[in-house]
This record gives C-alpha cells, structure tokens and sequence, in this order.
C-alpha cells in the first residue's frame, strides 16, 4: 500500500488509476479503524476496481471542549489493516497540508447542517464540509463509502456533492454492530465495562421504536415518548437529543414511512454516542 502526505500527489495517484480505466473507491476516516470501517474498505473493494482511503483527525469538526487531544491515534496498526484488506494508497497528510497557514475558506452546508448533531455540535458539520471538500478534490472522481451510523453526516454530504456539483457518489453503508447491539465507533474505547453496559440503552430505545412501527404505530410523538422511555429508565445516560426526521432533510415529520430516520444521541458518562434505524 503506498502511503501518501501531500494533496498534489494524492491528486496525481488518483490520477493515474483513473487513466488505467478504474474506478476509484474511497473511505475517508479518521483513523482507530475497527470492523465498521473495515467493512466500508470490503465494499469498495467488491464494487470498485482500486480503493484509497485517508486517515485525518480534523481539527475543525472539534468543539473547543471536545476530545480532538485524546481522539484515540492507532496508525500504524490502522496500515496494517488496510494493508491486509488491499487498499492500494491511504492518505495520510498532516494539519498543515489541510490548513496551510493563511488558509480561511470553510464549507457550510446551510439548515440541513445545523440539524440533529449540527443543532448540538455548532460548527461540527461545517468542520466535516470542509475537510470532506478537500478531501474529494485530493481524490477527484470517486465513488465515497460512509457509514450510515452517522447518517445526518452523509444527508448533509449528499446535499453539499449535489450543490458543488462533485464527480462523487456518496454511497451509505450499514451500520456494524457487536453481538450485543452496540454500534461500533472509535469512541467506544473511552468507556467503562460499566458505562459500556449503559450504552446498551440506545441501542434498546431504538429497538422499541422499531418494534412499535412494526406494530402499526406512524405518530412521532408516540414513538418519541416509548423511546425517550427506555432511555430515561437506565442511569448515568443523558440524552442529547432523540428525532424522527426525514432522512433527506433531517426536517421532523409528524408520521413515519419509508426513508423516515429515527437518530439518536447521547452522553454516557463523558462519552458522546450516537446511533439510528432508518424506516
């Protein structure tokens, strides 16, 4: 796997396997690779004919008392996984190359950016606009694999490919869980066997909801007060927020149906997690 720091050799790698008549799979991450991301590299490999993939902690999508200082950095056990799946270029830049000094130009996805997450982490989604441009126009014409965990993330990346006009198919994939339910994430290393035992909560309140629309139920607010339910019911859980939205838009909707999204997020201890079903 051949390792990459700078955008203009990026662009030039990408280039090359292009003019070779392959289409170029990408997996953006941010590094402490696990079975979720893992599985995002295996179905770009199934499906495109190179994968390149990036390992960038951004600076920008950090609030100023978030974990960007402790955000778990694994990465030479990171190349070895992608090594082994058989990616054939990561990009690896530092801050410096993505900001060069000087630089002030920020993408932002206006409203859909400031729903769900964005509501509860001002300025996040504008921080992943604008590393996720940059890092489209390091790579160029691709097909991009997301996990649909954080599934507000790819609407407002759909929404910024079809407003900027970029050659790139955002592709969302399913979420990857452990046997018990619990949706995988890089941040799931900073909890307790206890506080792990209380995420297990989202996972339940998300699975009554789904059960109840399997019974028949379509009221938002119903299926708002059985989920807010359950969560409330577990100790040492604070609930950020708990929405059924249109998965589009992430507007709320008053009855669920095909394509609706139900997300949640919440503290567990100091542990900010996050999961959802789609209708």
């Amino acid at each position: 796997m051949r390792i990459v720091t700078t955008v203009a050799e990026m662009q030039r790698v990408c280039a090359e396997f292009r003019a070779a008549g392959q289409v170029v799979g990408f997996v953006p991450t941010m590094g402490a690779l696990h079975e979720g991301h893992l599985s995002l590299v295996r179905r770009a490999k199934a499906e495109c004919g190179v994968v390149v993939a990036s390992i960038f902690v951004n600076p920008l999508q950090f609030g100023p008392k978030e974990d960007l200082a402790k955000y778990p950095r694994t990465f030479e056990q990171d190349v070895e996984r992608l090594t082994a799946e058989g990616v054939e270029a990561l990009f690896a830049p530092e801050v410096a190359e993505m900001y060069p000094a000087g630089a002030e130009t920020t993408v932002t996805v206006a409203g859909i950016g400031d729903r769900l997450d964005g509501a509860s982490r001002p300025g996040h989604f504008t921080g992943v606009a604008t590393v996720v441009t940059k890092l489209f126009h390091a790579v160029g014409r691709c097909r991009a694999f997301f996990g649909m965990k954080d599934a507000a993330q790819v609407a407002v990346l759909r929404r910024m490919v079809a407003d900027l006009n970029f050659e790139v198919e955002i592709v969302g994939c399913p979420i990857v869980r452990d046997a018990d339910g619990l949706a995988l994430s890089s941040r799931n290393a900073y909890l307790s066997a206890e506080e792990r035992q209380r995420a297990l909560v989202l996972h339940r309140a998300l699975g009554e909801m789904q059960g109840r629309i399997a019974g028949g139920e379509v009221s938002s607010a119903a299926l708002m007060d059985a989920g807010m339910g359950v969560l409330k019911a577990q100790d040492g859980v604070v609930v950020d927020f708990l929405a059924v939205v249109d998965s589009g838009t992430l507007l709320p909707v008053e009855q669920v149906g095909p394509g609706t999204l139900v997300a949640v997020a919440a503290f567990v201890g100091k542990t900010r997690l996050i999961d959802n079903f789609v209708v």
